[in-house]
């Protein structure tokens, strides 16, 4: 399957089925470097008029310095039958793994607009939204409502390995479905 350009407002997704249950990959860099992961937490939706994807990555993670240094990122869905390749991008790091070989997974570089670099994604992917970094939130322990999320979310092995929230613009989609 090839991938191909969509309005974001053709958009068919089940965001809590995509991003809980059926896993993204969030992907930065460019051809000189790139490292993707797996990720869980996220939405889709309207953000200052704008369509947006939002992402959230742990301060440990690898990929995190990749988003951190460009403008845009990607979010690929990949096509059913990824899963094995989901679980290794999410347990493993690009710091130790070359994940693209490990995972099998295909690289390919999207535009992410006019005068713009390409973005890393995934030919396995069935949606790829292409975003370009509009506001960053490190999560902090002092501003959760929820009494019970610290512990649940950042104790143990993750004690203080806090999140970081990624509100990307959607610049361009792309899609594996049959125009």
């Amino acid at each position: 399957m090839s991938l191909h350009e969509i309005s974001p407002t053709e958009l068919r997704l089940k965001p809590f089925t995509a991003f809980d249950r059926d896993w993204a990959l969030v992907a930065a860099g460019d051809e000189d470097g790139f490292n993707m992961m797996t990720v869980s937490w996220g939405g889709v939706g309207t953000f200052w008029q704008r369509p947006v994807a939002t992402v959230y990555i742990r301060s440990s993670r690898y990929t995190k310095t990749f988003v951190d240094s460009h403008d845009l990122f990607s979010v690929s869905f990949l096509t059913p039958g990824h899963r094995k390749a989901l679980n290794l991008c999410g347990t493993v790091s690009g710091r130790d793994v070359d994940k693209v070989a490990k995972s099998g997974l295909t690289s390919v570089f999207l535009s992410g607009g006019q005068d713009v670099p390409e973005v890393p994604s995934f030919a396995e992917a069935a949606l790829v939204l292409i975003c370009r970094k509009a506001l960053v939130i490190p999560l902090a322990p002092e501003t959760f409502i929820d009494p019970d999320a610290k512990d649940a979310m950042y104790g143990g092995a993750d004690m203080d390995n806090y999140h970081t929230m990624y509100i990307g613009y959607v610049e361009k989609a792309y899609s594996s479905a049959t125009k």
